[in-house]
């Protein structure tokens, strides 16, 4: 549920104040983007593409909350194409390290070491039979250069929208040349529908991020899209009050705007089709998209 400017706000702290928009009132409804929203289940199109430290695992993890079954639809998909699988923006292991508890081969890309040391940490922990099937691989993934073959590769948690237009159909490419006969790509990303982005460019959030380490944290978020182009910078002000202490952090993420007919092109240009299309609303202005791609015969 999203509860709409207008309504009663829960106990947000009063340190997040100053970043609440100003034309913010009860007795009225704000104009386009001059409103705050509680989101209470689902964040729509929040999750970031920004490298993220230790610290803000937590956040990182609840901005991933519409993309949070995506697991066992992918597990679903490995388990028909079967492995190796290509996880591009691997992150902290989310997705890789799952895929290797249930014995597949799998290779981890992302730019940021922290995070890969993160994945290796965690693999290490299950045992060596998990981490054994893990390999990571540091690398930009507009720069990427593939060795190796696969039956599966994911672009999951809305990477794509982290890839520049004009660098997407490069990397592509390069997945498609790398799919064994009978693979696919997998992708994911949150579409914003053009009427409510015309609508409401500036968008405001308020949540509290679920934490079970004593800690309390809140976050009030500003999505800024720029629609000549195409691009959205997300910033998150963040405040966490422990027993002995408080913090206060502010984070930004920069990301595009996936304009789904030029994607579907790119992948056609890839000699990529796409063989199936799944659609979620998250809100009366967002969808979650996961398509499914296969090498052209």
């Amino acid at each position: 549920m999203h509860t709409p400017s207008g309504t009663s706000l829960p106990a947000v702290p009063a340190v997040l104040a100053p970043v609440l928009p100003s034309r913010y009132e009860r007795e009225r409804t704000p104009a386009a983007g001059a409103g705050v929203r509680i989101a209470s289940d689902a964040l729509p199109g929040l999750e970031s593409v920004a490298a993220m430290d230790e610290g803000s695992v937590w956040l990182h993890d609840a901005l991933l909350g519409p993309h949070s079954a995506d697991i066992v639809r992918y597990l679903g998909l490995a388990r028909s194409t079967g492995g190796p699988v290509l996880d591009l923006g691997s992150g902290a292991g989310r997705l890789a390290v799952p895929f290797a508890r249930h014995g597949f081969a799998v290779e981890a890309v992302d730019r940021d070491a922290s995070a890969l040391e993160r994945l290796d940490a965690w693999a290490h922990r299950i045992g060596p039979q998990v981490a054994g099937l893990v390999v990571t691989h540091r690398a930009d993934l507009t720069e990427l250069r593939l060795h190796g073959s696969y039956r599966l590769a994911l672009l999951a948690g809305a990477m794509v929208s982290a890839l520049p237009p004009a660098r997407r159909p490069g990397l592509l490419r390069e997945v498609a040349d790398h799919l064994e006969t009978g693979g696919a790509l997998a992708l994911d990303y949150t579409a914003h529908l053009w009427p409510g982005l015309v609508a409401e460019p500036r968008r405001t959030w308020a949540f509290q991020v679920p934490r079970f380490d004593g800690i309390d944290e809140w976050v009030v978020a500003r999505q800024d899209f720029d629609l000549a182009s195409m691009s959205e910078r997300v910033t998150y002000y963040t405040a966490r009050t422990g027993k002995l202490s408080a913090q206060r952090t502010v984070l930004t993420t920069d990301k595009w705007i996936v304009d789904q007919d030029r994607l579907a092109a790119e992948l056609h240009a890839a000699g990529l089709h796409i063989e199936g299309r799944r659609r979620q609303r998250i809100d009366d202005r967002t969808e979650s998209v996961l398509l499914v791609c296969r090498p052209d015969d």
